[in-house]
């Protein structure tokens, strides 16, 4: 600026002072500078990028067109997936190379703010990747599935799971892992149980936090799915779940709402079904109400993949990410913002919280990866994890088996183990350990003969395998048991010490099971059975079931011909060590049941309905080629009264009861005290757990609440607490202490729109299941409380 011209001012108009005309210079070089000082800036001001700090400036800064992009994902890119099975892809988006080739899904990067695509993989089972061309695959660690994992009912261990999820999604470079999946067991025929937790939510939810924290240790994100009420694989994709609030509340709800408040997770995933006519993702009740304003939850919530009916409405409802994404998606969410059906303030907060999302992430902040994750070191964790979740069902003085002992081994999965169950929770794996490798690992001798005729068989039957398709993930490939002649389990008895045989279920994805032939045993393994039962009993000999499972199977009708039984459910690629680990007594069982086996299928209270009632076609509505989905709707008339509930409260007898698993060695327990015998904020029970016998080994200790009933109905006990105790030698002890707060007292009242712990006396039973409760004790509230 000149200021020369200060000094020219006509003082004869003016007539200021010497001094007012100083004052006014340095008024003028105040006021001037600073544009002076900003029009230098401007010119050497640097491109926006984003970073933590400047989250709703890059909002500003992204056209409409780039938000858009920021909540649609980029579709699948599947090496070698066949043309057709999958909607399109925005033929742009296919043009650029996936980081990490073969993974579930990719976010849009907008690289002129600095924002970069983001990974997202399957991995209830471990790091699943699907490349149908890939050379040399990209193998992960296997673990057990989800049942075996709760099974173990410990948080520590499950952990552990986790951060082999953790540790190898950030190996490859994986930012978020969609997992954990903990829908309720609501029936057995449930075609992804095995994904799953429980029938329990206190359980589900518990142990979701726990390997979410696992993962996100190591500065992964996770995608607890599915929320909500997604218990059926039949029809999944328009499925109306019709379900009282209460039960919604209570049941299918309140283990997202521990996992929530217990793990904090990066995102949450809505699922396919409509809850009592509207779908999830589009339920801003369920997402904004509850999830957000109740629950606190601040992350990120996505869509199952090609979820929904309607972008712009999810978005609307608080689905902030539809995933995998479509171009169709895109321009819907486009045209609703311009004709004013979406406000741009929920595109706006959606994308704020995305953006949230990325700066926490890997690929963000530069984190380097390797693509060789530590899969020796993963599987030993994994093996660990699975022998300390296997649940021993039946033990008449069997087992541990002596290590001198010849095995005569039956059963295709004995010899080719399957280690877990199929579709999104599959994993690409290195090798897997079936049983008779396990045994023969363990010193154990096996009757060659078996061997050799069912490696055989399964080596000729997998020769008949198609060549690897996309459908596989639908369909998959399996062998028939193969048929066992009397003649060779003659002569197995005769030149064995002892029989085992192993009984394998497999499901997965899109399809739930069938009571014939899958929960219950087929006829030729029932006869083989029998078989072996009558050969080798008659030379006093024994015969063990081994269960090689993602879920229940029916067992009253066989119990009396199996000296012990094992569910070893399906426990990853370690599973035939694991088993041996077990069956050797180098590993006392420690695995307690999460779900309740009935004596007959008919005894489940949702047997009547399960999996829904089909509803025809609407004019002109086609069936997806990939996932024919009619539409449907179930009713849930089991309302509260889900697994454990139901039984034990109509005292109906199951074959194993919720929480039922047994040892090598006795367990004694005492000292049961409660902190105070007036409930106020909370109260604190104690118990101490003896080892009586003569082997170490593990108690799950269990703690159950009967509430009072009187305005509200209640099952007869409900779980509340658990804790497992440590490795207990002989004739030690250890104290267990369980806090209650009022949350755990309440139930939904939904005339009222609240949690109530009714007035009166609560009674604490803890024991070793939920029927065989050891110690009780009472205490007293003196007026109802409104918990929230």
């Amino acid at each position: 600026m000149d200021l020369d011209f200060l000094n020219r001012l006509d003082f004869h108009i003016i007539k200021l002072s010497l001094s007012n005309i100083i004052l006014m210079k340095k008024c003028l070089l105040f006021i001037c500078l600073p544009f002076f000082s900003l029009s230098v800036a401007a010119q050497t001001k640097e491109p926006l990028q984003l970073n933590k700090t400047n989250i709703k400036q890059v909002v500003k800064a992204l056209t409409l067109d780039e938000k858009v992009k920021l909540v649609v994902g980029m579709g699948m890119h599947i090496p070698g997936a066949s043309a057709g099975l999958l909607p399109p892809n925005d033929p742009e988006d296919d043009k650029i190379t996936p980081k990490v080739p073969g993974t579930s899904g990719r976010t849009h990067a907008i690289d002129r703010l600095g924002i970069p695509s983001l990974t997202l993989s399957d991995g209830p089972a471990g790091i699943h990747f699907m490349d149908l061309t890939a050379a040399k695959p990209k193998y992960a660690t296997a673990i057990p599935i989800g049942t075996l994992l709760a099974s173990t009912w410990d948080t520590i261990m499950t952990k552990k799971a986790g951060e082999i999820l953790g540790r190898e999604a950030k190996d490859y470079g994986i930012d978020i892992v969609l997992t954990p999946a903990f829908n309720i067991q609501r029936n057995p025929l449930g075609g992804r149980n095995f994904e799953y937790y429980s029938e329990d939510p206190f359980l589900s939810g518990t142990i979701a936090a726990a390997v979410t924290n696992g993962i996100q240790k190591y500065g992964i994100g996770v995608s607890v799915k599915h929320f909500a009420a997604n218990n059926t694989e039949t029809n999944r994709m328009k499925l109306n779940t019709i379900v009282s609030e209460r039960a919604l509340r209570e049941i299918y709800l309140k283990g997202f709402e521990i996992a929530v408040k217990k793990s904090n997770p990066w995102t949450l995933m809505t699922s396919y079904n409509l809850i009592n006519g509207t779908y999830t993702s589009e339920s801003k009740n369920l997402l904004t109400d509850i999830l957000r304003k109740e629950w606190g939850f601040k992350g990120l919530v996505m869509s199952d993949w090609f979820a929904g009916q309607n972008a712009a409405t999810s978005l609307k409802a608080g689905n902030d990410l539809q995933m995998p994404g479509r171009p169709d998606q895109v321009q819907t969410i486009i045209n609703a913002v311009k004709n004013g059906s979406l406000a741009m303030s929920d595109l706006d907060e959606s994308v704020e919280r995305f953006l949230n999302l990325v700066v926490k992430t890997g690929t963000f902040n530069n984190v380097p990866y390797s693509n060789k994750p530590d899969l020796k070191g993963n599987a030993a964790v994994s093996r660990t994890v699975a022998s300390e979740g296997m649940v021993l069902l039946k033990n008449d003085h069997a087992l541990p088996l002596s290590k001198s002992s010849t095995v005569a081994l039956f059963g295709n999965a004995s010899y080719d183990i399957i280690a877990g169950g199929t579709g999104s929770g599959d994993v690409v794996k290195k090798y897997t350990v079936s049983l008779d490798e396990g045994l023969v690992n363990s010193g154990f001798k096996l009757q060659q003969n078996n061997k050799s005729a069912y490696e055989n068989y399964i080596k000729s039957e997998k020769a008949k395998k198609p060549a690897p398709s996309f459908m596989d993930v639908f369909n998959p490939f399996v062998i028939k048991e193969m048929e066992v002649k009397n003649e060779i389990i003659t002569a197995s008895a005769a030149n064995s010490d002892v029989a085992i045989i192993t009984i394998g279920r497999i499901s997965g994805e899109s399809k739930d099971r069938k009571v014939a032939d899958d929960f219950n045993l087929t006829d030729a393994e029932k006869q083989t059975l029998k078989t072996l039962s009558e050969s080798f009993h008659a030379k006093n000999k024994k015969v063990i079931v081994v269960i090689n499972a993602g879920g229940v199977i029916e067992t009253a009708s066989w119990n009396q011909w199996a000296d012990a039984i094992l569910m070893a459910w399906q426990p990853g690629m370690e599973g035939g060590n694991a088993i041996a680990d077990i069956l050797s007594g180098k590993v006392n069982p420690s695995g307690k049941l999460t779900t309740s086996f009935p004596v007959s299928y008919i005894d489940v209270p949702s047997s009547k309905n399960f999996p829904g009632k089909q509803l025809p076609l609407k004019e002109g509505e086609i069936l997806d080629p990939v996932m024919p989905t009619y539409p449907a709707e179930i009713t849930y008339d089991d309302d509260i009264y889900v697994g454990y509930r139901h039984f034990n409260t109509n005292n109906i007898k199951t074959a194993y009861e919720f929480g039922f698993g047994l040892s090598y060695t006795q367990f004694e327990y005492s000292d049961i005290k409660l902190s105070s015998s007036e409930f106020k904020d909370k109260i604190t029970a104690t118990i101490t757990i003896k080892n009586t016998g003569k082997t170490a080994g593990k108690e799950v200790v269990q703690l159950y609440l009967n509430a009072p009933s009187v305005k509200l109905k209640k099952p007869s006990e409900e779980l509340k607490g658990f804790a497992k105790t440590k490795l207990l030698q002989a004739g030690e002890s250890q104290t267990i202490s369980f806090t209650l707060t009022p949350g755990e007292l309440a139930s939904y009242d939904s005339n009222i729109s609240s949690w109530i712990a009714e007035a009166g006396n609560y009674t604490i039973q803890i024991g070793a299941s939920s029927l065989n409760i050891k110690k009780t004790k009472q205490f007293h509230l003196a007026k109802d409380l409104v918990v929230k």
